[in-house]
C-alpha cells in the first residue's frame, strides 16, 4: 500500500462487470482477465486490500477511468480458488469500506488505483425520527418482496431485521437481492445516509410492485387456462417469442410437411384422424424437445410403411416347377403341395386362410423352399427368426411412449419388403418361449388369422394395417412344441430325412458346386468320385438333413485350398482312400460289421424332433428280489410302458421257458442307451418286452430286425407315430425288416421309395407274434393260438408286407 498524501492510496484494483460490492458484505465472483488475475495475486501476496469497482458497460475492454464509476470499495480478500480445467480464479472478498478513484497510476502488469476513502454521512440527530420512519418503511417494503420472491435465505432475513442504522440497512438489502447493477450502484454511490435509504426504498417500491403485477398476470393466466390447455398455452407463448424474435425453426412448417404425406396415402378415416392430429400436436412441440423427436420418429415410421404397395406376383405354375426343381432336388410330396397352393391361388386370387407351415428336421431345406417359393411367385422375401423369442413386444411392438421403442418384428420385416405383399418366413416357431412379459404365441394369433389380419395392431403404429396380402410360411422341427391355437391356424407340410440317394444327388448338384464357390476353387482344380460322395455320406455323416454333410465337403475344400496356395497346379481328385488323410477315420462303420445277435438286445426305433433315430434297448437278468430297475433318462410315459411290458411278460409266463417264480428272485434291469438324451413316449413297448424276454429265456434277438409299436397289458399291439422317420433311420443303419402296428400299414404308402426297395415290413397284432419273428429261436409258447405263425413274403411289390397266412 502506497501513501499518495495523507488521505490518498495506492492500490491494485479490479474493475468487475455486471457486479456491485457493498461494504461489510461478503462475495465471491470468477476473474479471467489477466490484468484481474494479476491484480488479485499481487494484493493476496503483499497482503493488501484491493480496491473493487464496476464498469459502466460491460463490453468495455478499455483502461479508461472514465469507463468505471468512481465510487468503489476497498475489499479484503478472504481466498482464492483456481476452478479447475480453466485459467480463472473464484475469489471470496469482503468488503470494508467505500472509496472514490482519484486516477490510474499504473496499467501494467495490473490496474493500480490511486483511491480517496469516503465515510457515510450520518443522519443528523434533528432527523432520528424520520431515520426511523424511513427504517421500518423499508424493512416493510422487504418482508414484502420476500413473501413474493420466495428464494431468500432466512439468515438474510435475520440480518435485516438486526439493523438500525439507514446507511448499513441500505447496503445490506442492496448487496443481498437481485437488482440490475446501475441500480445497486446509485445506492452504493449515494454518501448520505437518509438519502441511500431512500433510493433503496425507491427501487425496492419498484422491484416489489413489478413482482406483484407479475403475479397477478399469471394468477389471471392460470385461472383462464385449465392443466389440459397448459402445456399448449405454453407452447403457443413460445411459439410466438420464437415468431417475435425471428430465431429457431418453425415446427408449423414441417407439421404441414407431414400432413401433405398423410394425405397422399389415402387411409381410412380413422387412421388419417388420428395421424393428423399428431401432425397438429408436433406444431406446438418445440424442436429440441424429447416429445418433439417421438412425434417424428413415429410419423416417419408410419410413411415408411407400403401402403397400398404390392408387387405383381407370378402364378405360372410351370415357371414355379422349374425354380423348385432347380433349387431341390428331390422334395416331390413338398413340391407338390406348393404347386397346388400355386394353382388354387390362380384360380381364386382372394382366397383366404393359407399359411403354409414346413415341418421337418434340421438342414432338410425347409428355409431354402420358403425362398424358392417367393422366387417362384415373384414376392419379396423377409425372414423373421422366432427361435427364443420371449417378449410379446417383439412382435407387436412397444408402446411410442417408451424410450426407445421401435415396431414389433412383422411391421419391421413389411417395412425392408417395401411393398405389404411379401412372403415373411416366421422361421423356429416351435421354439417360441414365453415369461412374465407376456406370450409371443398368443401375440401371433392375430397376425396368422386371415380373419382379423386385415387390421393388424401393431403397439407403436396404433392404427390397422392391412396383412392379409402377406404369405405367411412358417417352419419348425417339432410340431409337437407348436402352440395348439397356432397350429390350428396353419397347413403343415412335412419334410422328412433325405435317403442316402437324395443326399448323394444334393451333393452333387449343389454342395460341392457351392462350396467350390465359397472356397475360390475351381471344378478344373477338384473333384470327387462318385465313391468318395458314397463314403463321405455314410461314413462321417449320418443326420436326416444335409448340413454337417456340407461342412464336411468344406473341410476337404479347405485342406485342398492350402495345398493349392502352396504351389499345386494339377487336378486334386479325391477318391475314397484319400478321405482319410482329409477328413480323419470314418465316425460310423459299416452296418453289416456292427450287426450280431445279442440276449436282451433290440433294435427299438424312435422319432425324434431331428428325424428318426436307431434305439437300441438292453435288458439282463441278475439274482435278487423282483425288482425292476429302469435307466436311460426316461420319462414318465416310457417308464409306465416298461411296466406294462413287465407285467404282460408275468401274465403270460406260464406258456414261457421261464421260471415260473423269475418276478420273486430275479432283478431286471432295462437300459436304453446314451443315457444323457432323454426319451419318452410308448412306442418301445414290444421292443421292451422283447428284450426282456431274450433276457429271461436266454435266447438271443435277431440283429437285422427292427421294431416300433406300443404293447398293451393284454398283448395287443397299438398303433405309433412317426413311422415315415422312423422306417428312414432303419434303412439308413442297414436294418432289412421292420417290424410295424397292423394299423399302421396304411402309412406305408408315404414311405420313401427307396425305403420300400431296400426293406421288408411285417405287421403284427399280438406280442407274441413280435416274439416269434424277433427271436433267433423259435419259442415254444404253449397253449397259444400263434404258436405255428406262419408267414409269406409278397414279393410283387417294392415294399415287401409280409401277410400273416
Amino acid at each position: 500500500m502506497d501513501l499518495i498524501d495523507n488521505n490518498a492510496l495506492n492500490l491494485p484494483m479490479v474493475a468487475l462487470r455486471g457486479l456491485v460490492v457493498f461494504p461489510n458484505i461478503t462475495l465471491h465472483f470468477d476473474v479471467g482477465r489477466k490484468k484481474s488475475i494479476s491484480a488479485v495475486k499481487t494484493a493476496m501476496i503483499t497482503k493488501q486490500d484491493i480496491f473493487l469497482s464496476t464498469q459502466k458497460d460491460m463490453s468495455d475492454e478499455t483502461e479508461n477511468i472514465d469507463a468505471v464509476y468512481d465510487i468503489g470499495v476497498v475489499c479484503e480478500i478472504k481466498q482464492i480458488v483456481r476452478i479447475p480445467s480453466s485459467d480463472c480464479l473464484r475469489v471470496i472478498v469482503e468488503g470494508k469500506y467505500r472509496a472514490e478513484l482519484i486516477a490510474f497510476s499504473d496499467v501494467n502488469p495490473y490496474l493500480t488505483a490511486v483511491i480517496r476513502r469516503v465515510d457515510s454521512i450520518p443522519c443528523p440527530e434533528k432527523y432520528s425520527l424520520r431515520a426511523e420512519a424511513l427504517v421500518r418503511y423499508a424493512k416493510g417494503l422487504f418482508n414484502e418482496y420476500s413473501i413474493i420472491a420466495q428464494k431468500l435465505p432466512n439468515d438474510i432475513n435475520m440480518g435485516v431485521a438486526k439493523l438500525s442504522e439507514p446507511g448499513e440497512l441500505a447496503d445490506y438489502i442492496a448487496g443481498n437481492i437481485p437488482l440490475d447493477y446501475p441500480q445497486k450502484q446509485e445506492v452504493l454511490s449515494e454518501i448520505d445516509s437518509l438519502k441511500r435509504i431512500q433510493k433503496l426504498i425507491d427501487v425496492l417500491g419498484k422491484e416489489v410492485k413489478l413482482l406483484q403485477l407479475e403475479e397477478d398476470i399469471n394468477d389471471r393466466v392460470q385461472s383462464q387456462i385449465d392443466e389440459n390447455q397448459k402445456e399448449y398455452y405454453l407452447h403457443e407463448q413460445l411459439k410466438a417469442i420464437n415468431a417475435e424474435l425471428g430465431e429457431g425453426e418453425n415446427p408449423a412448417s414441417e407439421a404441414d410437411g407431414y400432413r401433405e404425406k398423410i394425405l397422399k396415402l389415402h387411409l381410412d378415416a380413422d387412421s388419417e384422424k388420428k395421424l393428423l392430429n399428431e401432425c397438429d400436436r408436433l406444431k406446438y412441440v418445440q424442436p429440441s424437445s424429447p416429445e418433439s423427436a417421438v412425434s417424428r420418429n413415429y410419423l416417419d415410421k408410419i410413411l415408411e410403411l407400403p401402403w397400398h404397395i404390392y408387387s405383381k406376383e407370378n402364378l405360372n405354375i410351370d415357371n414355379a416347377r422349374r425354380i423348385l426343381d432347380r433349387d431341390h432336388y428331390g422334395l416331390k410330396d413338398v413340391k407338390e403341395r406348393i404347386l397346388e397352393f400355386i394353382a388354387v391361388r390362380k384360380l381364386s386370387p382372394n382366397i383366404k386362410g393359407q399359411i403354409i407351415c414346413l415341418v421337418g428336421p434340421p438342414g432338410v431345406g425347409k428355409t431354402s423352399v420358403a425362398k424358392s417359393l417367393a422366387k417362384a411367385l415373384n414376392r419379396k422375401y423377409e425372414r423373421i427368426s422366432l427361435g427364443g423369442v420371449h417378449d410379446e413386444a417383439e412382435i407387436r411392438g412397444h408402446r411410442k411412449t417408451y424410450i426407445g421403442a421401435m415396431p414389433g418384428s412383422i411391421i419391421e420385416a413389411v417395412i425392408r419388403a417395401k411393398t405389404s405383399n411379401p412372403l415373411l418366413l416366421l422361421d423356429e416357431i416351435d421354439k417360441l418361449a414365453s415369461d412374465y412379459k407376456g406370450d409371443p404365441s398368443s401375440a401371433l394369433l392375430e397376425a396368422l388369422d386371415p380373419e382379423q389380419n386385415n387390421t393388424f395392431r401393431d403397439h407403436y403404429i396404433e392404427i390397422p394395417f392391412d396383412l392379409s396380402k402377406v404369405l405367411f410360411v412358417t417352419t419348425a422341427n417339432d410340431k409337437s412344441e407348436i402352440p395348439a391355437p397356432l397350429l390350428d391356424r396353419m397347413e403343415v407340410i412335412e419334410l422328412f430325412s433325405y435317403t442316402h440317394e437324395e443326399k448323394f444327388n444334393i451333393a452333387k448338384k449343389h454342395l460341392i458346386p457351392k462350396q467350390l464357390k465359397e472356397n475360390g476353387i475351381k471344378a478344373s482344380q477338384l473333384h470327387f468320385t462318385d465313391n468318395a460322395v458314397h463314403t463321405v455320406i455314410d461314413g462321417y455323416t449320418r443326420e436326416a438333413g444335409v448340413r454337417t454333410l456340407e461342412r464336411t465337403f468344406a473341410k476337404v475344400m479347405r485342406k485342398a485350398a492350402v495345398k493349392i496356395t502352396e504351389g499345386y497346379t494339377g487336378k486334386i481328385t479325391v477318391k475314397p482312400a484319400d478321405l482319410e488323410g482329409y477328413l480323419g477315420p470314418k465316425k460310423f462303420k459299416p452296418e453289416s460289421q456292427s450287426h450280431k445277435d445279442e440276449v436282451g438286445v433290440v433294435n427299438g426305433l424312435a422319432w425324434t424332433s431331428v428325424g428318426g433315430e436307431m434305439l437300441k434297448v438292453e435288458a439282463v437278468k441278475m439274482p435278487g428280489t423282483g425288482k425292476l430297475e429302469l435307466t436311460g433318462s426316461l420319462g414318465d410315459v416310457m417308464k409306465e410302458s416298461a411296466r406294462t411290458a413287465y407285467s404282460y411278460i408275468r401274465s403270460i409266463s406260464e406258456a414261457l421257458p421261464l421260471d415260473m417264480d423269475f418276478y420273486k428272485n430275479t432283478d431286471i434291469h432295462i437300459h436304453f442307451p446314451e443315457g444323457a438324451v432323454p426319451k419318452d413316449g410308448p412306442s418301445a413297448g414290444i421292443a421292451i418286452t422283447t428284450a426282456v424276454v431274450s433276457a429271461l429265456t436266454g435266447i438271443p434277438v435277431r440283429a437285422d430286425i427292427a421294431m416300433t409299436g406300443e404293447v398293451t397289458l393284454t398283448g395287443n399291439v397299438l398303433p405309433i407315430g412317426g413311422l415315415k422317420e422312423k422306417t428312414m433311420a432303419a434303412y439308413r443303419n442297414g436294418i432289412k425288416t421292420v417290424l410295424i402296428p397292423e394299423e399302421n400299414v396304411s402309412d406305408l404308402k408315404e414311405i420313401d421309395d427307396a425305403v420300400k426297395e431296400n426293406v421288408d415290413f411285417i405287421p403284427v397284432s399280438k406280442a407274441d407274434e413280435v416274439l416269434s419273428l424277433a427271436l433267433s429261436k423259435k419259442v415254444p409258447i404253449k397253449d397259444n393260438k400263434k404258436t405255428n405263425l406262419k408267414l409269406k413274403q409278397d414279393r410283387s411289390k417294392p415294399a415287401s408286407v409280409w401277410q400273416q397266412n
